[in-house]
């Protein structure tokens, strides 16, 4: 769980990251920056900020905003009512990101697994994505992305998301995030 005044924090601090690398908002989607602080109350380093521009029965496009070093945990879109899961590109706008997905394991990882939560984390073929790289996951893929020092920004071109279906290694996750009024 998370308080509204450090969900508003974390919007304001996202929304200067957007500002900075030159993505404008219209005043309805900097309102609306979603903080996806995942249950873990650790949201510096374990979570992501994301706006979602667009998300029908076809197709979905979000900017995912990453504070420094900040990770999106372990997870996979698997099949929902007959289709077969959220297939995604992630273009790097800004920053660094490292992706890792299923394959050859990178050694030694550029990431930092967040300290208590090494079982739960499983792919480690890297994949850097510099300003302009971009990289495809299938759909039902094991993957985790962690931003490089200044953080990141990446936009990510999808089919349907449907973000309550997401499975996380991590059992203690909660992808839908609850906020405390305060």
């Amino acid at each position: 769980m998370i308080r509204r005044s450090e969900v508003r924090k974390a919007q304001q601090r996202a929304l200067e990251m957007l500002r900075a690398a030159g993505i404008v908002l219209t005043a309805r989607e900097a309102e609306q920056i979603e903080v996806a602080e995942l249950g873990l109350g650790e949201l510096e380093r374990t979570g992501l900020q994301l706006v979602t521009y667009i998300n029908t029965d076809r197709y979905c496009a979000k900017e995912l905003i990453l504070f420094p070093r900040q990770t999106c945990p372990e997870h996979r879109h698997p099949p929902v009512a007959g289709e077969p899961g959220k297939m995604e590109t992630f273009r790097c706008r800004w920053g660094r990101v490292w992706l890792y997905v299923p394959g050859a394991s990178t050694d030694p990882l550029k990431a930092r697994i967040p300290a208590g939560s090494e079982a739960h984390y499983t792919v480690f073929h890297e994949i850097e994505l510099n300003p302009g790289d971009q990289y495809t996951i299938p759909p039902d893929t094991l993957h985790w992305f962690q931003a490089g020092d200044d953080g990141a920004i990446v936009s990510e071109f999808s089919s349907t998301s449907r973000d309550k279906s997401d499975v996380f290694t991590d059992p203690r996750v909660r992808r839908i995030t609850q906020i405390i009024e305060d």
